[in-house]
């Protein structure tokens, strides 16, 4: 079978090609020039998609030596995003479809990311649990199989990604704050500052808006301007936010793998290229004995072959859509048994 994959949901337009279950491409073209403004435009995002999508497309047919006329499926996602950014991606894929007579599947982002893991050599296994930590969205899942998926938490405010925007944006290192903090922490203390890991009234749900806040109020109390802060102790600041927002994530993983018999677990998403999180998710997976699957860092972010994957496992399922389909406003909890507790040991 050979699929093409679309992802246009923020600031990344990326194109990929699946033949016989191997990835033959997968392009990605980012928005560097959102980097002035601090965080991603809306509007000059879905100009930017529509200027790269068809020359990117050209790419990845020459790449993996196919025409258009070749494809058997036609994936692309469908949301959550920026809508216009979305609508883009949605609307050139459906118009591929149409043209050439071939089934379509939309694909929700956030499922994209959650069988990412899928892609590496080393596969998850089922069941497995499922971090997933981007700029937009934290969700702790069980995942059954490619159909059968179990919500356990997620953020009551903030994703963590954003979380490290926000604070990164704070602390005077900007955007994007996942990578800066990270560098920035590499020579500073995460146990210098003592940042609140938050509780939830659910047990595994996740906020870091007090996180935030409390990074914030650290500023405001030790010095007398918060927006110039000594290079010196950049370092610290960053390590212990990163320390703490890590520590909150973990947390919810061991409570997890105490409740749930799991064979695997993946964590994916932009957030999951953080080294501090890779390795103490690593710890805890070989303290339970279990698994460990995280996506290489072209597959954390944004990128087309987790849509191509998941759209040809949704369509492999016997999953059928037409082209009158609009978009996914979220990751529906409706579709999947929020805190069931189907898999407990």
């Amino acid at each position: 079978m050979n699929v093409l994959g679309i992802e246009s949901s923020c600031d990344e337009t990326s194109v990929a090609v699946i033949v016989n279950n191997e990835l033959k491409a997968n392009l990605i073209a980012s928005q560097d020039f959102h980097f002035e403004f601090g965080g991603v435009v809306p509007e000059l995002s879905s100009r930017a998609h529509l200027q790269i999508i068809a020359p990117l497309l050209r790419q990845a047919l020459k790449k993996s030596n196919l025409e258009l006329k070749d494809f058997d499926l036609i994936t692309s996602t469908a949301g959550p995003g920026l809508i216009g950014a979305v609508l883009v991606g949605l609307t050139f894929a459906k118009g591929l479809a149409f043209t050439l007579n071939k089934p379509f599947v939309p694909v929700n982002h956030i499922e994209g990311h959650i069988f990412s893991g899928f892609l590496m050599e080393s596969k998850p296994e089922f069941p497995f649990l499922s971090l997933v930590v981007s700029g937009g969205h934290t969700l702790l899942l069980v995942v059954e199989s490619e159909v059968k998926l179990t919500l356990l938490g997620t953020t009551i405010d903030d994703a963590a990604g954003e979380a490290f925007d926000k604070v990164s944006k704070m602390i005077g290192l900007g955007y994007p704050g996942g990578p800066k903090i990270q560098f920035a922490a590499e020579n500073g203390d995460g146990r210098e500052i003592k940042f609140p890991v938050a509780k939830t009234q659910t047990k595994y749900d996740f906020s870091f808006s007090g996180l935030k806040t409390s990074v914030l109020r650290h500023l405001q109390n030790n010095y007398e301007n918060p927006e110039n802060i000594p290079e010196s102790d950049i370092p610290d600041l960053a390590a212990s936010f990163q320390y703490s927002l890590v520590k909150a994530l973990a947390k919810n993983i061991k409570l997890a793998l105490d409740e749930y018999k799991v064979k695997s677990i993946s964590i994916v998403g932009g957030v999951a290229a953080n080294a501090v999180l890779r390795n103490e998710i690593q710890s805890i997976a070989d303290t339970h004995n279990v698994k460990l699957v995280i996506p290489g860092i072209e597959y954390c972010g944004d990128n087309a072959a987790m849509i191509a994957l998941r759209g040809q496992q949704l369509h492999m399922a016997g999953r059928k859509f037409d082209l009158s389909f609009n978009a996914f406003p979220s990751f529906n909890f409706n579709d999947y048994g929020r805190k069931s507790k189907r898999f407990k040991d």
